[in-house]
């Protein structure tokens, strides 16, 4: 009487019941040719040579130190224990199959999964989404913000707005657009007065400035005409876009980019305190992996995009 397969592989080779101790191949090999009947149909199946799968069995039956195959006359037959192996495997490739195809439809039709800082979804993405059309096929969107860089070439997402020099591994990059930085706050707190007194009105107000601009603003101060500035206080945050939305509501002024703030500035919740800027050491970048160039969401996203920041960053 023949032993129990689970039972044999475990004994032969020692070791815990869910680990995988057959090549994969070698598995899908003895599927498809159970299935068929035929190793020159398997071979067609899979897409190698009948000498490929033939390899394949026996390095399978050596390793589980069994027969599963033997060719009675011209045709094959299953033993036993291939009997007893083929459904399971069958199931068991099925579901990979199924849910391998299930992902790649996801990725392929669902919502374009896009991934950026939160200062740009507040300040730059989510005043123009009136004009985005949402309601075409293709345009469907799944926004999320993080302060980190997503891996997207683990599929984290499909596509990302970055912050950077443009030279990111991995990833093809379109500029939006550069930003220049300089002083932010809300114009009735602000307009009206000459230089002297914006020096003292800096004195004696907070500077809201993101932890990632601390380079940015010593940069800025210290090539100021008329030397540099001290505000009464200088508050950190994580983000520029926190810096701003305190600037809006008149507890301060913010230190950010003119162009990630032009809606703000077109709408007069915010205008620049002096004229002078500085350039960032990088803009913002639309981000995707190169095999995603050719998606159709990506192309709208990107078409979409790039009109807006070319009228709109200024």
């Amino acid at each position: 009487m023949e032993q129990d397969l689970e039972t044999r592989i475990l004994e032969s080779h020692r070791i815990e019941p869910n680990r995988l101790t057959v090549p994969l191949n070698a598995l899908r090999a003895f599927e498809v040719a159970a299935r068929h009947m035929s190793i020159k149909d398997a071979a067609e199946e899979i897409g190698v040579t009948p000498s490929a799968v033939s390899h394949q069995l026996r390095i399978l039956e050596d390793m589980l130190g069994v027969e599963l195959m033997r060719r009675v006359g011209a045709r094959l037959e299953l033993t036993e224990t291939g009997r007893q192996l083929s459904p399971d495997l069958t199931i068991g490739f099925t579901r990979i199959i199924e849910a391998v195809g299930a992902l790649k439809k996801e990725r392929k039709l669902g919502p374009l999964r896009l991934s950026m800082l939160p200062t740009f979804a507040v300040h730059w993405l989510s005043p123009r989404m009136a004009s985005y059309p949402f309601a075409r096929s293709g345009f469907e969107l799944l926004i999320s913000t993080t302060q980190t860089a997503v891996d997207l070439g683990a599929g984290v997402a499909d596509a990302a707005v970055r912050h950077g020099s443009g030279q990111w591994a991995g990833v093809l990059c379109e500029r939006l657009f550069d930003e220049h930085l300089t002083l932010l706050g809300r114009p009735a707190d602000w307009q009206g007065r000459d230089q002297a007194d914006i020096r003292k009105a800096i004195s004696e107000t907070n500077l809201f400035l993101s932890q990632h601009r601390r380079g940015d603003f010593q940069r800025w101060n210290e090539t100021l005409p008329g030397g540099p500035v001290k505000p009464g206080a200088i508050t950190i945050v994580d983000s520029s876009g926190l810096g701003l939305k305190a600037a809006i509501d008149g507890a301060g002024f913010a230190f950010a980019g003119v162009e990630i703030a032009a809606c703000d500035i077109a709408a007069a919740r915010l205008s620049p305190i002096m004229k002078h800027q500085v350039p960032a050491n990088g803009g913002y970048y639309l981000c995707y992996p190169p095999a995603l160039e050719r998606d159709r969401r990506i192309r709208n996203l990107r078409t979409w995009m790039l009109a807006e920041a070319a009228g709109g960053t200024s």
